[in-house]
């Protein structure tokens, strides 16, 4: 993690990294059941997202007018949250269709890397506990809980009403900055999925066609779910950031056992309960339980999924051996 000097050093190429791991974060948080937060973690800018998110305030403006606009910028580490958000907006737009398309035809072997990820983002967070007490063991224990809970929760049907979509707004995003527990899942839950992506597609239909009639209408109800999503953003970014100050071991256990519960929502071989209609008119599964590899229907693939994990475990663990390296030689 950058320190405060760190940050103030960093060069283009370091943000052009920073890019990349917010492209990696959009693409999670539009699968149900990869987090964005998940990738935060891994990508070691979770403590620094969530510390430049609880910086904006209104005082900010009090700085610009007398300090100036740079001086209120760096007050809350724009140029990092910038990068971040271009790369966030790149993926959405681009590689998520990417993603979905590898789900849909190649389900087993993308399961199976993100598994590694979050098995390998497990044992790196784990390790940074530094002491081990009956709350920070109940905290992992109450995080898995939760998290695998909302893993088998039922998803309910909703009206589709502005009132709703600002608290779907409100309360997705506080999944997404959560490790292990995905926002797009929790839309799912809350039956507001399907909603905000047809308002996307609506969106964009309405935009390239000139239709400014559907357009407006898909805007309306972005523009409701964009500000409870902020709201909830910068009211749940201040609890993290005061947590990771003053508690930190008790939150680093917490958001473990979110991701060791969130396992069950990735593991690569799952039966379907029942199905749902996507914003394709598609028939998408919807409720899954996990099965053994011996009981899927099915060419099961397990020596692709377990080569596929290791190389996901291996990608997240190498890659947090060379940011220790880089971050001791800047010390």
């Amino acid at each position: 993690m950058f320190t405060k000097e760190q940050k103030m050093r960093r060069k283009p190429l370091d943000y052009f990294f920073v890019t990349l791991k917010g492209m990696a974060m959009g693409a999670a948080d539009v699968v149900p059941g990869v987090s964005g937060g998940t990738i935060a973690f891994i990508s070691g800018i979770y403590e620094e997202l969530i510390s430049a998110i609880n910086s904006i305030k209104l005082s900010s403006l009090k700085i610009w007018k007398t300090a100036g606009f740079k001086a209120m910028w760096n007050s809350f580490n724009g140029n990092f949250l910038l990068a971040l958000v271009t790369g966030i907006a790149i993926s959405i737009f681009s590689l998520a269709r990417l993603i979905t398309w590898l789900l849909e035809t190649h389900p087993i072997a993308v399961w199976s890397f993100f598994f590694g990820l979050v098995v390998a983002s497990i044992y790196i967070i784990g390790r940074q506990i530094s002491s081990w007490s009956a709350g920070v063991i109940t905290a992992v224990l109450a995080g898995a809980a939760l998290s695998y809970y909302i893993t088998i929760a039922h998803p309910v049907s909703s009206p589709d009403s502005y009132p709703y979509l600002f608290l779907s707004g409100f309360i997705a995003i506080i999944a997404m900055i959560l490790p292990g527990i995905s926002g797009a899942f929790i839309l799912l839950l809350m039956g507001s999925y399907s909603i905000v992506m047809n308002t996307i597609n609506l969106l964009r239909e309405g935009i390239f066609q000139g239709d400014l009639q559907v357009a407006g209408q898909a805007f309306s109800k972005m523009a409701v779910f964009g500000i409870g999503a902020v709201m909830g953003l910068k009211v749940f970014s201040g609890i993290l950031n005061w947590m990771f100050k003053h508690h930190k071991n008790t939150t680093l256990a917490l958001l473990t056992g979110f991701m060791i519960g969130s396992l069950n929502k990735i593991w690569p071989w799952k039966e379907t309960l029942s199905w749902r209609i996507n914003s394709h008119n598609e028939q998408v599964p919807l409720l899954q339980k996990s099965i053994s590899p011996f009981h899927f229907e099915g060419d099961n693939q397990v020596f692709l999924a377990v080569f596929v994990a290791i190389a996901g475990f291996l990608t997240i663990y190498l890659l947090e051996r060379i940011a220790v390296k880089a971050q001791k030689a800047d010390e």
